[in-house]
């Protein structure tokens, strides 16, 4: 095992009214106290009673996915929860991951976004 999953992020141009959409859906807590996000008007969270955490992300110009249209797709990326940013970096690198983005590596916290092998963002998050 290389990872835990944190969390699930989706973008969107509203993250607290989404968050509060997926709480009515799911039950939960809105932007409840965790030391690994801090929450703002950029960025909001939903613990929901089965232990998942779905995140909201803004995105300026935010463009919603239209199902089934490939010109506008589904649109998410995982965080995985690392002790080790560099040895976890060895690892998906091994196992086919593209390196998209190390800048993010000076965020206090540490986090680095990466491709899958078929081109879906992910973010390991320095914990621990």
């Amino acid at each position: 095992m290389i990872a835990e999953l944190q969390c699930v992020v989706l973008d969107c141009p509203d993250p607290l009214r989404l968050a509060e959409f997926y709480q009515a859906v799911l039950g939960g807590t809105v932007n409840r106290p965790d030391p690994r996000w801090s929450v703002d008007e950029e960025w909001a969270t939903l613990h929901a009673p089965s232990g998942l955490v779905l995140a909201f992300q803004r995105v300026a110009d935010h463009r919603p996915p239209r199902w089934p249209d490939p010109a506008r797709p589904q649109q998410f990326h995982l965080d995985f929860g690392v002790a080790d940013l560099d040895r976890a970096q060895e690892q998906v690198l091994a196992c086919g991951a593209t390196l998209l983005d190390a800048r993010a590596d000076a965020a206090p916290d540490g986090w680095r976004v990466y491709a899958d092998p078929a081109g879906h963002p992910f973010c390991l998050v320095r914990h621990g």
